[in-house]
Formats: C-alpha cells, sequence, structure tokens
C-alpha cells in the first residue's frame, strides 16, 4: 500500500536518498543539488516535503515552497517517483498533497520549472492543469517554466 505524509526531520534520511535518486536520474551536476542545509529547509515552516511510501521505503518526493518573488505564489520543487513504483498514481497523489497545503496556505498560483528533455514530467504537469508561461526566477535549473491557478477552497478543476 502506498502512502503520502508530510515529511518531518525524523525524515531526513529518507528525503535525501530519494532526493538523491531524483538528481541522479535527471543528470544534475553536484553543485547544483541540494546539500544538508536545503533538504533540511524543506522540512520546517515554511518550506514543506511529502514522502510517498510502499512497504515502509520512501519512493517518492515532492517540496513545496513559497515563492518570495511573485505574491500570492508558491514553487513546486522536486517531484519524483521511483521508476520502480511508477504508474500507480503516486506522482499525483504527491501533487495532490502540495496543491491542498498550498490552497490551505492562501496561495493562487503554483509555478515550477522542469526540463525540456523530461517529456513524461511535462506532459503529467499539462494533464494535471499545468500551462507554460516566463521564467519566474534567476537561480532555477530548468528551461521549461510553468504555472497552475490553485482552485479555491481545495477544489481542483481540470
Amino acid at each position: 500500500m502506498n502512502a503520502v505524509a508530510r515529511a518531518t526531520e525524523r525524515d531526513f534520511a529518507d528525503v535525501s536518498r530519494i532526493l538523491g535518486a531524483y538528481f541522479d536520474a535527471i543528470g544534475l551536476p553536484p553543485a547544483d543539488r541540494d546539500g544538508p542545509e536545503d533538504v533540511a529547509a524543506y522540512l520546517r515552516e515554511p518550506g514543506a516535503m511529502w514522502l510517498a511510501r510502499h512497504a515502509g521505503q520512501a519512493v517518492g518526493v515532492i517540496g513545496l515552497r513559497p515563492l518570495v518573488t511573485i505574491a500570492g505564489a508558491c514553487e513546486v520543487k522536486r517531484l519524483y517517483v521511483d521508476p520502480g513504483q511508477r504508474g500507480k498514481g503516486i506522482a499525483d497523489a504527491l501533487l495532490d498533497a502540495a496543491e491542498a497545503a498550498a490552497v490551505a496556505r492562501g496561495y493562487t498560483v503554483a509555478y515550477l520549472d522542469t526540463m525540456a528533455y523530461l517529456q513524461a514530467a511535462i506532459a503529467f504537469y499539462r494533464r494535471r492543469g499545468y500551462e507554460p508561461c516566463e521564467r519566474y526566477g534567476d537561480d532555477l535549473v530548468g528551461d521549461i517554466f510553468m504555472r497552475f491557478r490553485l482552485p479555491p477552497a481545495g477544489r481542483r478543476e481540470v
């Protein structure tokens, strides 16, 4: 059974491990990867991170943080599902959790960046209602930028 839950400081090792798998999968150079302090920041307010677990093992992750350069906006970060667990709705469950938290926190729009070669990710986000947008920050690694207008009161209409 898969379960998605908000990660806490006790989950630091699991979050670090699954983020390492994510960074390896997308070929991110070590200099651009999250360090321990970055991971810790996701695990405390105003950041947030969720883990998906299967048989007690972390198999997926997603992060959320405020986007301080745009009023009312947040940024979805680091969505990753272990390749052996894909096709089971885990990515949807993780994004649902992040979006619900964003709405509860009063955000009205969610942004994300990804890479053009990650076509499955782009298709997933488009299916979820994310649309291409302009570059929204200077420190982004991706080359594709997307946003989603969050529904009020947690209602998702795509």
